[in-house]
């Protein structure tokens, strides 16, 4: 801002014909008056640069961007193909059971109207010889069908066997994401350091940039949950 005295100082000059002069006192003017501003863009131009940089040569972050990330897309896709083949031969088995299980039900039906007359001791003998040789008849079928029912009960038992490797696959896809979030969460946190920290801004004491932050476990101004990192996006304004 130009004082009182400068603008009298400006005019005079002007006035006399020293425009050499006069120029000289406007640059003066502005250097004085901008510099606050340039120093800290300047600042915020170096955090952004060294941040930057820090993050283009990181092996880690390399690493993950080439590898790491098609192998969990490889992995997760390894994941619901055997899902989808579990899922499949447990349905087909079950598919096979119903059948059998409905002719048991059946078999059962037509034999509980004679067996309730021959335990209150009301059948013929003709009605109890045809009873006989309907339970010998159930027995046969029930026998073949108990052994049915046993395999299609194993095959849905070894479907299950993804679980553990698929588990293990999913367990390791998470602590990548997990990796990737906390990485970004620092990228985010070096990039928009003026907007979360605007105390500091208004402050006339120097700081020096720290960029991504580092053991972020050690620290107590780090985000180290899932609610702290919503409130850095808010605070960002994502």
């Amino acid at each position: 801002m130009i004082s009182l005295e400068q603008a009298k100082q400006l005019v005079g000059m002007l006035e006399e014909g020293q425009q050499h002069e006069a120029d000289l006192l406007v640059k003066d003017i502005l250097e004085k008056t901008s510099n606050p501003m340039f120093q800290e863009i300047g600042t915020l131009t170096r955090d952004l640069h060294e941040s930057i940089k820090h993050f283009s040569v990181d092996d880690r972050m390399s690493a993950i961007a080439n590898d790491e990330i098609p192998d969990a897309r490889d992995r997760l896709q390894y994941v619901i193909d055997k899902t989808e083949g579990a899922a499949n031969r447990t349905m087909d088995a079950v598919d096979r059971c119903m059948p059998i299980a409905d002719n048991l039900h059946e078999g059962l039906l037509q034999v509980r109207p004679q067996w309730n007359e021959l335990m209150h001791g009301r059948i013929e003998l003709n009605e109890f010889k045809a009873l006989c040789h309907r339970i010998d008849t159930l027995l046969g079928e029930v026998e073949g069908d108990s052994s049915e029912l046993r395999g299609q009960l194993t095959e849905i038992l070894m479907a299950q066997d993804f679980q553990d490797l698929t588990g293990q696959i999913i367990r390791k896809v998470i602590t990548l994401v997990d990796e990737v979030e906390g990485r970004l969460v620092d990228i985010l946190t070096a990039f928009g350091g003026s907007q979360l920290e605007e105390s500091a801004v208004n402050s006339t004491k120097a700081t020096d940039p720290e960029g991504p932050i580092l053991n972020a476990e050690e620290r107590e101004d780090a985000v180290s949950s899932q609610d702290e990192v919503d409130d850095l996006l808010s605070s960002l304004g994502f």
